[in-house]
């Protein structure tokens, strides 16, 4: 569905033609500049809608500041999936007035230009989240367009908030962005965020803010859209009317004591009414320290609560003296129930407080433990049972900052610094073997690094391409700081090849941010280790990255660097896929002469070494390059020979990869019957190998062919078939398939 109007104009039509005329430009003018045909344009003048593509070049040439981006995203039906929203604690209680005056806000539209925004800060462990929660839940309805949530991690204890960045980003693809349009600076995300909500009606949580810096480029400017900003700290730089900032301190007496009786259960609590107000007082009423008290309580149903709440006194007094900013009470309650764990248990808890992710997995935990996975899944479920981890379904946990904070300040006390570095370096090993044999499920084709067999008893999944995918979504950010971990502990050898074992991955899901921010940190490792091989190596992928962000001269530096090593090692084939990238910046710039020297070169090594698989590759791009040069014939013999040697070394993928390139020549030579059996042999040559992209990318393809050649009805079918897939996987082209579709119906 998109967004024309009955007199066939849209409002990226309407932007457009303004802009044009702000600057004193033609149509046809834009044609030229945009390098896209004047009869293709008039399509667009009419209403049909802009390719992803189409509206970055309009946008970077007149200077829209992501305006055109935006409107092009909202004609492509408006966000997929925009419900990010956790759910609301089921045993809310209390905060009554709060929830109404907040709700009351968020249920009126803001002032042009000002979204409606409300903030609540108070000490941890307040229930400044589950407010939050409840809140954003309570005015969904007003918000039709969806909610976006993110967890700014402003006091995580590994002292890493969320980068601004990652999170445009995120938010952006969230809402129908196509990633590789997504600008590389923060501004420009910023602007093109802003824009994207201009015309929505979303609501925004952004949960444990550090301070008002970090909020700056995260709101929208919408009247349509609300906020809802949680902070240990009163924001006071943050851009509200009137007063709506909430500090949320304790509860009352009658709220904690409700809270205790929903857990205890009433009869247990109407026999010793007094005891559970003492114990509502020894737990200052914050809602954390209530839950997880409350559950100790109810764990022991033989003592009564005012013996348990005499052994709180006891804690509480040991803990006086060793408390400073953190609540007395909140301590003793972790204490308390910590104290009451096995030892097993507790040794898991304190380890998993040296765990810095946002989120931790059982086979990362069994590997923090030294523990068997079936008896670490055990003493998880202990800790999720007495509240002092959060089960999120999928074998992953939750650790509260503050849970996180005593935990690892359990392990110092209690495990000796060698202890607690060999749980770090086994937790990098089994993140390190993991990406790994995931990666390797996703693009067995692919060459790398070589790995050492663990020294540890690590748990090492059989990953399949589906299971493998969804590893890797998950575990990213936790792969990311097991890159900065490794940094830490001097495992500087597993710091770099942790990015470059994630790069297939990476590089099929365009995970930018965190492809540039991991190969950073792998860079700094390589050196440190003195390790020239693996330098090269993430260079080459960071430039891979690089070129893609269309970061040209940073891509053309970084694939230099890593030539140049890689000819200072005498890393011939190395020396080769760097070629292959220079290539690739020069059909980039359309200097088609130059990408086939290169590629050329890359072929000449590969035939020197012996490299088969690499022959072939550089044969598929030289002729590549030939067909951009309209030689088809030159094109056609090369790619044949590529073939031919692929299926002489029975290299599925590199068959797949070449039929797609000579598909390619032959539709530009009006043989479209040659043209589909190439893509029909390609289709099935890659679904053999699980290639679920590459499946995706033919079917794409052979679409336009079907559509080119008069056979609609074949097209469509195809087209959707490659539409299914890109969402499936949450590709980007996914968009450009779908408006190809809309123009279909």
């Amino acid at each position: 569905m998109h967004d024309r109007r009955d007199d066939g104009t849209s409002p990226f039509a309407d932007e457009l033609e303004r802009l044009l005329r702000k600057r004193g430009l033609s149509w046809r003018r834009l044609s030229d500049l945009i390098g896209y045909t004047p009869s293709w344009l008039s399509k667009i003048k009419h209403g049909a809608p802009p390719s992803a593509e189409l509206a970055r070049k309009c946008d970077q040439v007149l200077e829209a500041d992501g305006q055109l981006i935006a409107l092009a995203a909202a004609s492509g039906g408006g966000p997929v999936r925009l419900a990010q929203l956790p759910a609301a604690a089921a045993t809310f209680v209390g905060r009554e007035a709060e929830l109404d005056e907040l709700s009351e806000i968020l249920s009126f539209e803001g002032e042009p230009g000002i979204p409606q925004a409300v903030a609540i800060d108070g000490p941890p462990g307040a229930g400044k989240t589950a407010l939050a929660l409840r809140v954003a839940h309570a005015v969904a309805e007003r918000y039709s367009d969806g909610q976006l949530y993110v967890d700014l991690r402003g006091y995580s204890p590994d002292g890493q908030p969320r980068i601004v960045d990652e999170v445009l980003e995120e938010f952006l693809t969230a809402l129908g962005v196509q990633i590789d349009v997504i600008p590389a600076g923060l501004e420009a995300r910023a602007k093109l965020y802003r824009s994207v909500l201009a015309d929505r009606r979303v609501m925004v949580v952004l949960d444990n803010a550090a301070d008002s810096s970090q909020l700056h480029h995260l709101l929208p400017a919408s009247a349509g859209c609300g906020v809802v900003v949680t902070s240990r700290k009163r924001l006071s730089g943050l851009t509200m009317r009137g007063d709506r900032r909430i500090t949320l301190g304790p509860m009352t007496e009658e709220e904690s004591v409700t809270l205790l009786r929903k857990v205890i259960g009433n009869e247990r609590a109407d026999a010793e009414p007094d005891a559970v107000r003492a114990l509502a007082y020894r737990c200052g009423n914050l809602p954390l320290a209530l839950r997880i008290a409350a559950e100790r309580v109810a764990t022991h149903p033989h003592h009564s609560v005012s013996l348990l709440v005499e052994e709180l006194a006891a804690e509480d007094e040991r803990l006086e003296a060793l408390s400073t900013e953190d609540s007395v009470a909140v301590k003793t309650v972790f204490s308390w129930s910590y104290r009451d764990l096995s030892a097993d248990a507790a040794r898991m808890f304190r380890l998993i407080g040296l765990h810095a992710g946002p989120h931790v997995s059982t086979g990362a935990a069994a590997a923090l433990a030294d523990q068997r996975v079936t008896k670490a899944r055990r003493l998880l479920d202990r800790l999720t049972a007495v509240h002092l981890l959060e089960g999120l379904g999928s074998d992953r946990y939750r650790m509260h900052d503050l849970l996180r904070v005593y935990a690892a300040e359990q392990a110092v006390e209690e495990e000796p610094e060698a202890e607690r570095r060999l749980a770090l370096r086994r937790m990098v090993d089994w993140y390190l073997h993991n990406a790994y044999a995931a990666n390797h499920a996703l693009a067995p084709q692919r060459h790398d690094p070589d790995l050492e067999k663990s020294e540890f008893a690590i748990d090492v999944a059989d990953f399949d391409y589906e299971s493998a995918l969804g590893w890797c979504e998950i575990e990213m950010s936790n792969i990311a700081m097991a890159t900065r971990t490794a940094v830490e502990v001097g495992e500087n050898v597993a710091a770099w090849k942790l990015p470059a074992g994630s790069f297939n991955y990476l590089n099929l899901r365009k995970r930018w941010t965190p492809w540039v921010a991991s190969h950073e940190v792998g860079v700094v490792g390589a050196r440190r280790a003195g390790d020239r091989f693996g330098e090269a190596w993430v260079l080459n992928n960071l430039a891979i990255a690089y070129r893609e962000l269309r970061r040209t001269e940073e891509a053309k530096e970084c694939f230099q660097q890593a030539r140049a090593l890689r000819i200072e090692l005498g890393d011939r084939v190395g020396q080769a896929w760097s070629l292959t990238g220079i290539g690739f910046i020069g059909f980039d710039e359309k200097r088609f002469d130059d990408a086939a020297l290169r590629f050329g070169e890359a072929l000449a090594i590969f035939r020197e070494v012996g490299d088969r698989h690499g022959e072939g590759i550089a044969l598929a791009n030289v002729g590549d390059a030939y067909r951009a040069l309209h030689e088809y014939d030159r094109a056609v013999e090369a790619l044949g020979q590529a073939l031919d040697l692929f299926r002489e070394i029975e290299d599925r993928y590199g068959e797949g990869y070449t039929l797609v390139k000579l598909g390619d020549t032959y539709s530009e030579l009006n043989r479209a019957p040659d043209a589909l059996d190439c893509f029909e042999r390609a289709l099935e040559t890659r679904h053999e190998l699980g290639d679920r992209w590459g499946e995706g990318e033919t079917l794409h393809k052979r679409g336009l062919v079907l559509h080119g050649s008069g056979q609609p009805e074949l097209a469509v079918e195809s087209l959707r078939a490659a539409f299914a897939i890109f969402d499936e996987l949450g590709d980007p082209r996914a968009v450009d398939v779908r408006e190809l579709l809309g123009q279909e119906s």
